[in-house]
């Protein structure tokens, strides 16, 4: 399995696999062609039918510039031209001769598959591929979760963390501090700064708990939406769930930094697994890869705040994967706003209660964080197109944004 590092990435939102992994390869036939006098990107499939409404084109441009591009968005049916859901082809001009083509998919949270470059993959930093062989490494050496990451990234990984979490406090702290309309013509209002900042008479622990959690939910997501510095945790469009959690628990428990980051560590341990056998990618999954991988995150980040044990913090991360299973990504207008902003809330407070269940039932638990991950996948795969981030079907089919119903 592959690095945390390669989980968590700081960037411009909306979309990590529409804009963050377009903008890498936009960077490498730049490289690799510095003197062209134009180039042409070719969108297919998610990347094609929801790209303008993600901002592809516009980071395209912005990349390649001040060379011209023509970014073409194909119609192209899947697997006649490509296989991958967020393909891409690049080409670079001299006069009229034209280069060989640049195949790249962007396979979700920010990641890049380059057609015959194995030597751009990240390398593999852990031996163990499956929540089951972790747990066993763990027990026989009497290591908790985090230390077991330590040994496989290096000390220097709690600086990486420092990093990630610094950036995920600020996307916080601007997010809630900001008002307005968010860009793009739906007409999305900002609402962090309300929800952290309601005066609710003789509030109740719950309400309030939710109101808070959800505020910084909701201002990492707007962030992402107005196109603002956030980390893939595992994706832009799901990258609100697991600094909510984060920042709650810390301020409520009254936690230090350390503690934090390891609970970003364990949350990165669970996400690369999710990744490496599954998908973080709502253009192949559905947005239970995204949302529902972001969720068992949380979770299983939330248990070690709370210092549960290895077996109730599988258990919270299972729960919390397993009811996300077919969850659709059905963007409206291609934006990363509805129903992406609120989903980010709703799943960072189910990832509270998948923390409280896995305290109390652990020892009933029957399906493992292995079993639901690969359930999710197979889930994923046979989920109609329309419903995988195509902006074809569900909400961003029916949803009508001049009579708003």
């Amino acid at each position: 399995m592959k690095s945390i590092r390669d989980l968590y990435k700081i960037g411009k939102g909306p979309s990590s696999s529409h804009t963050i992994g377009p903008e890498r390869a936009a960077h490498l036939l730049k490289e690799r062609h510095p003197d062209a006098d134009r180039y042409t990107v070719v969108l297919y499939g998610s990347l094609s039918k929801t790209g303008q409404g993600h901002g592809t084109d516009r980071v395209l441009h912005t990349v390649l510039s001040p060379t011209p591009a023509e970014i073409i968005f194909s119609d192209e049916p899947t697997g006649q031209i490509y296989t991958h859901p967020n393909t891409m082809d690049l080409y670079a001009w001299h006069g009229e001769e034209r280069s060989p083509r640049l195949r790249v998919e962007s396979i979700g949270g920010g990641d890049i598959r380059v057609e015959g470059c194995a030597a751009m993959e990240p390398p593999e930093v852990y031996p163990e591929n499956s929540f089951a062989e972790i747990a066993d490494f763990c027990r026989l050496r009497n290591l908790t979760l985090w230390e077991y990451v330590e040994i496989n990234e290096g000390p220097e990984i709690w600086d990486f963390l420092a990093g990630i979490w610094q950036t995920m406090q600020k996307a916080i702290d601007a997010g809630i501090a900001t008002e307005g309309i968010l860009p793009g013509g739906l007409g999305v209002e900002r609402k962090a700064k309300t929800l952290y900042e309601k005066v609710i008479a003789n509030e109740f622990t719950a309400l309030r708990e939710c109101r808070i959690v959800s505020a910084y939910a909701y201002a990492v997501s707007e962030q992402n939406a107005d196109c603002g510095t956030i980390v893939t945790a595992p994706t832009c469009g799901a990258c609100g769930v697991l600094p909510a959690v984060l920042r709650y628990l810390k301020e409520r428990r009254k936690l230090t930094d350390e503690k934090v980051l390891q609970a970003l560590a364990v949350a990165g341990l669970f996400g690369s697994l999710i990744k490496r056998n599954a998908s973080i990618s709502g253009a192949e999954c559905g947005c239970q890869a995204e949302i529902g991988s972001a969720c068992a995150m949380a979770a299983a980040a939330a248990c070690v705040l709370c210092d549960l044990n290895t077996a109730q913090t599988q258990y919270a991360a299972e729960i919390a994967l397993e009811h996300h299973l077919g969850l659709t990504c059905d963007p409206i207008c291609g934006l990363v706003q509805i129903p992406c902003i609120e989903r980010n809330a709703v799943a960072a407070s189910r990832a509270l209660n998948c923390l409280n269940l896995a305290f109390i039932l652990s020892d009933t638990q029957r399906i493992t964080f292995d079993m639901v991950v690969k359930t999710m996948y197979e889930t994923g795969i046979h989920l109609s197109q329309q419903y995988r981030e195509t902006a074809e079907g569900g909400l961003a089919k029916l949803y009508d944004r001049r009579s708003r119903r």
